[in-house]
């Protein structure tokens, strides 16, 4: 007769109970990751209250789930992140994760965080730039991968140009800021709220505004984690309704997180949120919409392959399955 020990025998028991767990229970519990990376960003403000008054690590409290937080300085250093796997969650820009999603990241959108018109063309408050035409041959500062790179593609194509007839400088929002007003660079595709510090601190010119090829501010998530962790998700994307709830009833609570967060004065952060509407949360066919009309225009600048799928690599991007939650 064997004899079983006491800890062998625990395992047995609690073997033979996850086993008459209902399929997948034992699965996800063993998955459940014990912390999460979420992002917060000065361009997502809805971000800065779910992170300031902890209603993330409330919620997974009892779940025994730890939050971390990661700072995104602009939507291709969220993706950059989401596609490491050191972050889980990231707030960019529609189109920033459409061209990444074509370019290999697993992510999905799953959020709208904002409608904003977050970028322009933006010059010296002494520059003759009036058009974006005036830009051939010149120096525009620009952070590649993001929506105020996407929208400068645009309007350069609008304009009959390419980013070949000017000259691009690579830098990161707040670096094309000060390049701007060095002088450095003749114009600088803006990014909100360094774009309302230029205006409202040194007198820039947003001399090119087109509000509606700002695409919208989502919310994406690396596949694989939504693919093990369904209610995990949903959960984070609870928290993030109390949040943007939180905001749309106190804008000055909202004020006083952006300034806090970015250092910026009042006037300049009232000036951002002038132009950021947070009253969306459920993605869906006007993201798409937009993001697929902002997808064909950079196919047509050359700026995405020819042969891209488009609309199809749009479909594979948006993930509406917990849009029930918001």
């Amino acid at each position: 007769m064997s004899i079983i020990s006491a800890s062998t025998r625990r395992a047995v028991l609690a073997g033979l109970a996850a086993a008459s767990l209902p399929f997948g229970s034992a699965q996800a519990q063993a998955q459940a990751p014990k912390e999460i990376r979420v992002d917060y960003a000065t361009y997502n403000p809805v971000s800065l209250l779910l992170k300031d008054r902890g209603i993330l690590e409330k919620a997974l409290e009892a779940d025994g789930i730890k939050v971390r937080w990661v700072l995104s300085a602009g939507s291709n250093k969220a993706l950059e992140f989401l596609n490491a796997g050191s972050l889980d969650f990231g707030s960019t820009a529609g189109a920033a994760a459409l061209i990444a999603r074509i370019n290999g990241n697993p992510i999905k959108s799953i959020y709208v965080y904002s409608r904003p018109e977050w970028t322009a063309l933006v010059t010296g408050a002494k520059s003759e730039v009036t058009k974006v035409a005036d830009l051939k041959g010149k120096r525009v500062a620009v952070t590649r991968g993001t929506d105020p790179h996407i929208f400068l593609v645009r309007s350069l194509a609008e304009a009959g140009l390419t980013e070949k007839d000017v000259k691009l400088v690579l830098l990161q929002h707040a670096d094309g800021r000060l390049a701007l007003e060095r002088g450095d660079v003749e114009a600088w595709a803006g990014l909100d709220p360094m774009m309302a510090a230029a205006e409202v601190e040194a007198g820039a010119k947003l001399f090119h505004r087109k509000a509606a090829d700002n695409t919208w501010g989502v919310l994406n998530v690396r596949e694989e984690f939504s693919e093990k962790n369904a209610e995990l998700v949903r959960k984070v994307l609870k928290a993030y309704e109390e949040a943007r709830a939180i905001a749309l009833a106190n804008p000055a609570e909202v004020r006083k997180a952006l300034v806090e967060a970015t250092k910026l004065s009042d006037a300049v952060i009232e000036r951002q949120l002038t132009r950021t509407e947070l009253t969306h949360s459920a993605i869906g066919p006007a993201q798409a919409e937009t993001i697929l009309a902002a997808g064909l225009a950079l196919q047509q600048a050359g700026v995405l392959p020819a042969n891209a799928d488009v609309r199809a690599s749009v479909d594979a991007l948006i993930d509406k399955r917990f849009a029930a939650t918001n």
